[in-house]
């Protein structure tokens, strides 16, 4: 597998200020702007995740201008990935995802994209978009459905499928099932042979939902299916009266630098880290709480990347 080393991954909302402009065909913001001319520079590929515009048809052409342009700012010629939010791949429930899968695939061939990313999560529900994936229903028959709607997805999508572990929010989702979300996630990767993204925050979360916090956070990761992991990513994250909050709010956590520390020595296939929706000011400049733990990921991406191991 290629290492490319130190991605960025933007999830940019229409109508807010790190996001795209709404109305006309659709531009990214001039933050977003200031940041990626003053920052592209440091990352070594970079994902959008997506949003939809509004709620009209879903035709890759209402989405090009946005996309054209953040990509060119980024850099044209550039490794890239998409994000997805609509395979919906750990439903309970079956659908049909032509116009999915179409959309999809337009996307694939204009901008190349190396590989799609999805969680393996509830995102919708009787066509009903949840505000925040809930994890698959951790039983034997939730087991099968969730092979069966990963399964269709490696074989629809014109790039490689790499399905992201869960997230867990105590207080803000609930579990359905008893079987160990670290084997589960390894059987749906390793029956479809899709690709592994592990979510340092999300494991944690699990963790920590599951008691083993402080020095047991280490307790179980052999069970990820770690010779499948293709990508890591790291969101800001926050522990809050003892429980892990996943908020996406730029800053890092020391456990989590930790845990990837661990984790990269045993990630044969590994291409790259992202470092997942920085927070950053008018002037592009990430805000000052993040920069600590930043650019400790940043010196522990350019060490694996070059010397295949962590500082």
């Amino acid at each position: 597998m290629e290492k490319l080393g130190l991605g960025l991954g933007m999830d940019l909302v229409w109508g807010e200020r790190i996001g795209f402009e709404r109305g006309g065909p659709g531009r990214p913001t001039d933050q977003v702007e200031t940041f990626l001319k003053r920052n592209a520079h440091e990352y070594d590929y970079m994902f959008v995740a997506f949003q939809p515009v509004d709620h009209g048809p879903l035709t890759p052409e209402r989405y090009f201008p946005a996309y054209d342009r953040i990509f060119e700012l980024f850099g044209p010629e550039r490794p890239r990935a998409f994000h997805h939010t609509m395979l919906n791949t750990g439903s309970p429930e079956t659908y049909e995802g032509s116009a999915v899968a179409d959309f999809t695939n337009a996307l694939v061939e204009r901008y190349g994209f190396r590989w799609i990313i999805e969680d393996l999560g509830i995102w919708s529900l009787a066509g009903r978009s949840l505000p925040y994936p809930m994890p698959p229903v951790l039983t034997e028959e939730g087991l099968r459905l969730c092979v069966a709607q990963v399964g269709q997805w490696v074989r629809r999508l014109d790039a490689p499928l790499s399905v992201e572990f869960p997230g867990f929010t105590e207080g803000g989702s609930f579990l359905v099932g008893t079987l160990d979300a670290f084997d589960f996630y390894a059987s749906v990767i390793r029956e479809t042979g899709a690709l592994a993204t592990v979510d340092i925050g999300h494991v944690l979360a699990y963790q920590w939902l599951m008691g083993r916090t402080g020095e047991r956070m280490f307790e179980g990761l052999d069970a990820l299916p770690l010779e499948r992991c293709h990508e890591v990513h790291l969101s800001g994250c926050q522990i809050v009266d003892g429980r892990f909050r996943d908020l996406h709010h730029g800053v890092l956590l020391d456990e989590q630098l930790a845990l990837l520390e661990h984790l990269l020595p045993r990630m044969p296939r590994l291409t790259g880290v992202t470092y997942e929706d920085p927070k950053f000011g008018a002037d592009g400049a990430l805000v000052p709480k993040s920069r600590p733990n930043a650019e400790r990921l940043f010196s522990i991406v350019r060490s694996w990347k070059e010397y295949g191991r962590a500082v």
